[in-house]
């Protein structure tokens, strides 16, 4: 599932209920919303809250807040079931203060989301024998503004394994690659790698590592990432951006493409460019291959002409290979998670 974020610390306005619509109606899943920043003031969450939650009402989307008893005595409020539901939230992330005791009852009446780095063996038992519902615990990953201090993909994925093996479900951030969250601007990453990456590339590298869901941690996408995400949810294809416009180029964006089922090294192999020979014609010219170099074998290449790849990694130039076109800088990141099968539309 995929999901995003809202910031309370800021009021709501009609531009932002566009946002969350938008989002919605592109498959966009549920809303993640912090209630103990500590820039936050009180007045402004709790009143930003009752219009988000009437929103999300309306439009069929799940809440999910991040709470903690500091953060639920700065709002006004007990730190208890009564005062959790008055929130009006479809599920709560347990930060700081709440014993496993405490938590074992909230999940008999919400779905609760554990911090996934910090849960111990012994909170597992713990809740166990406080009779916990673990189909409605969860674990997920914080996000990290500061610079430096994301997670390590590699401990991440061991994490997710012991999580897995206790049958959690697990989510994790991806960055927001339009406006930056205040009050740091560094974007709200879980991987430290994704700081400054696009937020369609980091989510479906996460979904790629196991992840059961991913949540945009900032509150604004690229238009790039979104007209991404629009062709992924709905076509399952990835829209790969080019760095030019011309009557060669057109080609490639008036057609859907796939790569072939037997995966290359060094390239991604379009299966119809053979098929299609959309370039044999063409004034096209060798050239030296970097990542993200769309090609064309020319007739030098024998049966292989009209083969089109794009360059996974830097190639020497060959005179049998032609260039087409490149693939934008920001995607480049794309050509590596790029599984069999998998059709591409160019913009």
């Amino acid at each position: 599932m995929l999901g995003f974020s809202i910031n309370l610390g800021e009021p709501l306005t009609a531009q932002t209920h566009n946002y969350i619509l938008k989002m919605r109606n592109v498959g966009f899943k549920g809303i993640f919303t912090s209630l103990q920043a500590p820039e936050q003031d009180s007045d402004q969450v709790l009143k930003g809250l009752t219009e988000l939650k009437k929103w999300c009402h309306d439009l069929g989307l799940e809440l999910v807040g991040d709470i903690s008893k500091a953060g639920m005595k700065k709002l006004g409020l007990e730190a208890d079931l009564t005062s959790l539901k008055s929130l009006g939230l479809t599920g709560v992330r347990i930060d700081a203060g709440f014993d496993n005791d405490e938590i074992a009852k909230i999940s008999k009446e919400f779905r609760v989301a554990l911090n996934a780095s910090t849960i111990s063996e012994e909170d597992v038992i713990s809740l166990r024998e406080n009779q916990a519902d673990f189909d409605h615990l969860e674990a997920w990953h914080n996000y990290y503004p500061r610079p430096n201090t994301g997670l390590d993909r590699e401990w991440m994925i061991e994490r997710n394994k012991w999580l897995k093996s206790y049958g959690f479900k697990v989510m994790a951030f991806a960055p927001g690659d339009g406006i930056k969250r205040a009050p740091i601007f560094e974007s709200l990453p879980t991987l430290e790698e994704h700081r400054n990456v696009s937020s369609f590339f980091a989510s479906l590298a996460l979904f790629k590592m196991g992840l059961d869901y991913v949540f945009i941690g900032d509150c604004d996408l690229s238009n790039e990432s979104f007209d991404q995400f629009s062709e992924y949810l709905n076509k399952k294809a990835i829209l790969l951006h080019l760095t030019e416009n011309n009557n060669i180029t057109e080609q490639l964006v008036k057609h859907s493409w796939h790569q072939r089922a037997d995966l290359s090294r060094d390239v991604i192999r379009l299966e119809e460019g053979r098929s299609r020979q959309l370039f044999s014609q063409a004034k096209l010219q060798a050239g030296k291959r970097s990542k993200g170099i769309i090609t064309s074998d020319n007739e030098q290449y024998l049966r292989y002409e009209g083969e089109l790849e794009i360059a996974k990694k830097d190639l020497p130039e060959d005179k049998r290979v032609n260039i087409v076109g490149k693939v934008a800088d920001f995607d480049l990141p794309l050509l590596d998670i790029i599984g069999s099968n998998q059709m591409i539309l160019f913009k």
